[in-house]
């Protein structure tokens, strides 16, 4: 592809290192930004600068934060005796979108998976039990929502092992969501039955 400018090919080749963004697509995204008014261009960099260098993870749950504890975590509304297990935490936007839970979160920062060389120990499983263990602990349940995958039922069979020998239920996500998807792709009707009618993991 001709760009007839080194200054859009560079712009081309950083937007297209985004996921799910081709070459035309960063193209167009380009043109659209030269054309827009410096201002909007200005304060998308000026937000993205901000996002890349203040956003922190919260150090109860590990999600995505704008401080040390994130909204979810020192809400007095939130039922803390649900703790719900997720991936990522674009999977906690996704269940929150749902308004079906009203309990905590814990993210795992990824799922355990051999052939990208990530045991449970690159995982936030130790801080799980810490949470689970700890005597101020006031959860009674504990959703294992991970993605119907290979893998995220790998992970869900290694954490119910490690979980089973405390006094709490542990259940998952029903099968509404399709095996082998991604949990942040399902609509969020189908996510929000699959929270409200889990099952009891075995």
């Amino acid at each position: 592809m001709e760009y007839h400018s080194k200054l859009i090919e560079a712009a081309v080749n950083e937007i297209a290192k985004l996921p799910g963004i081709g070459k035309k697509t960063a193209l167009r995204l380009a043109l659209h930004l030269i054309k827009e008014n410096e201002n909007t261009t200005f304060s998308l960099t000026d937000s993205l600068n901000k996002l890349k260098s203040n956003i922190q993870f919260c150090k109860v749950c590990h999600g995505i934060s704008d401080d040390e504890i994130c909204m979810i975590c020192s809400s007095s509304k939130r039922d803390r005796s649900l703790l719900c297990v997720v991936e990522e935490s674009n999977d906690v936007m996704a269940i929150e979108n749902t308004s079906q839970f009203s309990g905590v979160y814990h993210v795992l920062g990824g799922i355990i998976s051999p052939i990208k060389s990530i045991g449970p120990a690159e995982l936030k499983i130790s801080s799980l039990l810490d949470r689970v263990s700890t005597q101020e602990s006031e959860i009674k349940e504990i959703i294992l929502a991970l993605s119907p995958t290979l893998e995220g039922d790998t992970t869900s069979f290694y954490l119910h092992r490690k979980l089973k020998e405390f006094p709490i239920k542990i259940s998952s996500i029903s099968r509404g969501i399709a095996v082998g998807s991604d949990l942040e792709y399902a609509d969020e009707i189908t996510l929000g039955r699959s929270i409200t009618a889990r099952t009891e993991f075995k």
